[in-house]
């Protein structure tokens, strides 16, 4: 049974809808104009609410207006006999949760009644109160925590960082939090080396002088000398040419750099870090990549987690995210349904917190409650990855890593060098984890 308000200035609809809702065991009440409606919801918010979008004394736009401001929570769903697609828009934006033209099913309405009903019930996670830190990092799990620390370590001096991790782990967030801790206040220049052409990378980053080249009407102050006594980031540095690389070392070495076309010396104060989802330490072996700028660039070296390696971080970061989100969408998001988080632990994240983020904000922004459910998530997301099986069927750690760790033997040619950096241990350790599992090349 759920309790049912309907504010509607047509009696004879009013009195047909609650004789048939009645006889589906429902509770309905109604009003004839905005101010009964609006006292009879001080009484008690009832289950759903069924607003008209033209009564005799106010707009049921305005009414629903004064709703979520007091009730964000109770549902609402607009009901009109005149096609008007303006107001349609108007409602969906103010918080309804559908929006239904006369004469309508009454079936049609039932289903929506026990839909709406059947998501009221279902349990939820509220979202969390955040701090105003832009580059706050979110997660407890051991390798996010390490990389905290390293970054509170790092900030007391101006080394050279490489941020490495796969795509949309987060590694520009890092460097702007190494940026803050170590240099507030100065300025922090971001280059994607792998989204600028290489002739104009180099002007990107050392600036140039007028007539340097053409096109070039006016000096330009390149990255390096903007930023100051802050930070030029570089990301994906593993994409920048050979050419400039050399370039780039010699600054990094000489602490020194020319504008294209000039001759005056700038001296470099900024602190420079880089960052990659490639495997530096291969392309050096595969010669597409300086190793004296490989050892310039990871005098430190920060290794960000994919997000299917931390899954116990993703409810911590889902409410974190869907808390910003809600404030840069404008929608009053209260809380998540457990069910759609339990979806989305169980999801593998190929783009990581990135891909996380862009279905919240799909899904933030297309939700018909304050509630975000699984519904919202599965309407715009494609296919999730398998659920997580039975207990009897998830293999033990030992057979985990084991598997694991063949992998990485096979991805990198039986290499034990180059497997244990990818794995983040010794060599020794490497070679007796093999020797343990007895793992064979030709096997």
């Amino acid at each position: 049974m759920s309790r049912i308000l309907i504010v509607d200035d047509d009696r004879a609809l009013c009195r047909s809808l609650e004789i048939q809702l009645s006889a589906q065991g429902h509770m309905v009440k109604w009003a004839n104009t905005a101010q009964e409606g609006l006292a009879a919801l001080a009484n008690g918010p009832p289950d759903l609410l069924l607003l008209d979008l033209k009564l005799p004394d106010q707009s049921g736009l305005d009414v629903l207006r004064r709703i979520r401001q007091k009730y964000a929570e109770l549902p609402v769903v607009m009901i009109t006999g005149h096609q008007d697609m303006k107001a349609a828009i108007e409602a969906m934006r103010g918080g309804a949760v559908d929006y239904l033209r006369k004469p309508f099913d009454v079936d049609d309405l039932v289903q929506m009644i026990e839909k709406t009903k059947a998501r009221a019930g279902r349990p939820h996670v509220s979202l969390e109160s955040i701090s105003d830190e832009p580059y706050e990092i979110v997660g407890s799990d051991r390798k996010i925590v390490e990389a905290v620390k390293q970054i509170g370590l790092l900030s007391q001096s101006r080394v050279s960082v490489l941020i490495e991790g796969e795509t949309g782990t987060g590694k520009e967030l890092v460097a702007r939090a190494l940026h803050e801790a170590g240099s507030p206040g100065e300025p922090f220049a971001a280059i994607n080396c792998s989204a600028i052409v290489p002739t104009l990378l180099e002007s990107e980053l050392f600036g140039h002088e007028k007539g340097a080249f053409t096109g070039a009407s006016a000096r330009k102050l390149g990255k390096l000398e903007f930023a100051g006594h802050g930070t030029v980031f570089l990301d994906e540095i593993g994409d920048m040419s050979l050419d400039l690389q050399g370039k780039l070392l010699r600054v990094l070495e000489e602490r020194v750099f020319e504008r294209v076309g000039g001759l005056q010396g700038i001296p470099l104060w900024a602190r420079v870090v880089a960052a990659t989802n490639r495997d530096l330490e291969s392309l050096v072996a595969e010669g597409k990549f300086r190793r004296d700028l490989f050892y310039r660039l990871a005098v430190a070296r920060i290794w960000l987690p994919p997000l299917r390696e931390r899954r116990g971080d993703i409810p911590l970061l889902v409410r974190h995210l869907l808390t910003r989100i809600a404030r840069k969408v404008h929608k009053p998001i209260t809380g998540i349904e457990e069910k759609a988080i339990e979806r989305l632990v169980a999801y593998d994240w190929p783009g990581n917190v990135r891909e996380l983020q862009n279905v919240l904000t799909r899904a933030a922004a297309l939700a018909r409650s304050p509630i975000v459910t699984l519904d919202d998530l599965e309407l715009r997301f494609g296919a999730f990855a398998e659920p997580v099986p039975p207990a009897a069927e998830i293999a033990t750690l030992r057979e985990a890593e084991k598997e694991h760790i063949a992998r990485a033997l096979a991805a990198k040619g039986w290499n034990i060098t180059r497997t244990a950096k990818l794995l983040h241990i010794s060599p020794t350790t490497l070679r007796k984890k093999i020797a343990d599992y007895g793992l064979r090349e030709d096997s």
